[in-house]
């Protein structure tokens, strides 16, 4: 009897065990949405002209000061995995469309907060995921019909995008300044072979302390941020440059494995003496042969690069040298140069050499830089010397600097521009909310919800400049309703403007990026009932 008496409760314990189940996934969902939320309300004051900035402090005791979501969170220290969602969600804007990384994750913890009373109401969570899809398709929609096309010949078009990205920054006071910088030097690197595509590793950025930002300039050549090598007494101005770009080592070679020589006769170290002067002598002939008279020397991990003893039979050949290149600059400078690496003395030839009219090192602020100026048959590049009166500026600067550039890289990929100051985002959410009406049963309720979620970005644009944001908004909904679709939110008259007049327009591209990487984000997220850890 007790034998068959047995199985009972294990088959009650069973009914309680799913029952605990379902909970535990109920309760796992919520942790992540919760967490994923907090990390989006971190970077929402930061949205907007208006966003406050923060201060990070890393464990080396470095500070950053910027307003920039994915500097922010790339630098925060993240635990919860679903929260690290977020964090790679404002990578991938970042690798996309180079700005909107706030936006991208405060609309993503705004449709997660929707989620929270749809799944408590009993919908289950692929429903409201397949709701999200839609939503997003239906999005791209009315916002391809919003865009306004831009040439790339209307330069002035190009700069008002640029400067409304660099207007929410904490270099915004240059904006005058970064914006036509930065259209000119995507312009500049566009190849018309592949007009649709650029490659921003062809702008250089260089940061050099010293003087203020006023002073950043867009150099047509090469710049390296380091002094020529003259401890020799080698030239430091060169014209009519014949340049080298070299991956040797101008310095006696050592032992394949670690060792000493002890060498106890005199003679036989005068000897050795002798040999490495004729070795590196040797070197310097055949450098010389070629006509060359600029050497860039990339920096060596297996030994010295140049020797005290190199430079001064270098010098006396009146070559000018800069050493230390890093081994990642090497490609952009021969692009820029139009020669070759040479990795052998050997192959040291004429052919390989990169021609240009001026080479020179030059004063600025506290340290000396070196400037290659008329370069022939210079390669589609091109090099921003920014300056800033303190490292935090600087490297916001640069940063700013990236996102002007971002935005402009937009535009050349995809010739369409939308108005700012969320007006995409109110009239999505009226489109959207008038298009729930039309659909049935859960996928209405759930597309009303997430329209709503969208009037977030206007609502913290108006919160973020110090309106009040429940006018605003309200009074932004009556002015779309009424087909004003470009009214958006001027924050520096504090009122609603047709945003396209007062010039405030980004690339359609930030905009559908941040709208389908959010989504795709939440739904992730949406999707996940357990966490696993492997230890």
């Amino acid at each position: 009897m007790a034998a068959a008496a047995a199985p009972l409760p294990s088959s009650s314990s069973s009914k309680t065990e799913s029952y605990v189940d379902n909970k535990r996934k109920d309760d796992i969902r919520m942790a992540n949405i919760n967490a994923a939320r907090s990390v989006a309300n971190a970077v929402r004051t930061s949205l907007g002209p208006k966003g406050m900035d923060k201060m990070i402090s890393t464990a080396s005791g470095e500070v950053i000061i910027t307003n920039d979501g994915a500097t922010i969170l790339n630098k925060m220290d993240v635990m919860q995995p679903a929260a690290k969602m977020l964090v790679e969600l404002s990578k991938s804007q970042d690798i996309v469309a180079g700005d909107g990384t706030t936006t991208v994750v405060v609309i993503a913890g705004a449709f997660l907060k929707q989620c929270v009373p749809l799944l408590h109401a009993g919908i289950h969570p692929t429903v409201v995921s397949d709701s999200l899809h839609k939503v997003q398709v239906k999005s791209i929609d009315v916002l391809t019909a919003m865009a306004v096309p831009v040439e790339l010949s209307d330069r002035e078009s190009l700069i008002k995008s640029a400067s409304t990205s660099l207007n929410s920054k904490v270099v915004s006071q240059y904006s005058s300044l970064l914006a036509p910088l930065a259209v000119d030097a995507v312009l500049s690197v566009v190849d018309s072979a592949k007009p649709d595509i650029v490659d921003l590793r062809d702008v250089k950025i260089v940061k050099k302390l010293g003087g203020t930002v006023d002073d950043t300039e867009l150099v047509k050549g090469l710049v390296f941020d380091k002094k020529v090598s003259h401890a020799a007494g080698g030239p430091t101005r060169v014209e009519n440059a014949k340049i080298g770009v070299i991956q040797f080592q101008i310095s006696p070679p050592k032992t394949d494995i670690e060792q000493s020589i002890v060498v106890s006769d005199y003679t036989q170290m005068d000897r050795i003496l002798k040999e490495e002067r004729n070795y590196i002598l040797g070197i310097i002939k055949k450098i010389k042969a070629t006509g060359c008279n600029v050497l860039l020397i990339q920096k060596s991990i297996l030994r010295d690069a140049v020797t005290d003893l190199s430079l001064h039979y270098l010098a006396k050949a009146k070559i000018l040298v800069v050493k230390d290149v890093e081994r990642d600059d090497i490609e952009f400078i021969t692009k820029t140069l139009n020669c070759l690496p040479i990795a052998n003395v050997e192959h040291f030839r004429a052919e390989k050499l990169g021609f240009a009219n001026m080479v020179e090192e030059v004063s600025l602020g506290d340290g000396k830089i070196v400037k290659i100026s008329g370069i022939k048959d210079m390669g589609r590049t091109t090099t921003v010397l920014v300056r800033g009166s303190n490292q935090l500026v600087l490297d916001e600067a640069e940063r700013s600097l990236h996102d002007a550039l971002c935005v402009v890289r937009c535009l050349v990929s995809k010739k369409f521009l939308v108005a700012g100051g969320g007006a995409p985002e109110i009239e999505l959410s009226r489109q959207l909310g008038a298009w729930s009406k039309v659909l049935h049963g859960m996928e209405s309720y759930c597309v009303k919800s997430f329209a709503e979620a969208l009037e977030v970005i206007p609502y913290t644009l108006a919160e973020n400049a110090g309106l009040n944001p429940i006018a605003i908004v309200t009074e932004l909904r009556n002015r779309h309703a009424q087909g004003e679709i470009n009214a958006g939110i001027n924050v520096r008259k504090g009122q609603i403007t047709n945003i396209l007049e007062e010039n405030v327009v980004q690339p359609l591209l930030v905009s559908t990026s941040a709208i389908t990487l959010a989504t795709e984000c939440v739904r992730m997220i949406l999707k996940i009932d357990d966490i696993v850890t492997v230890r």
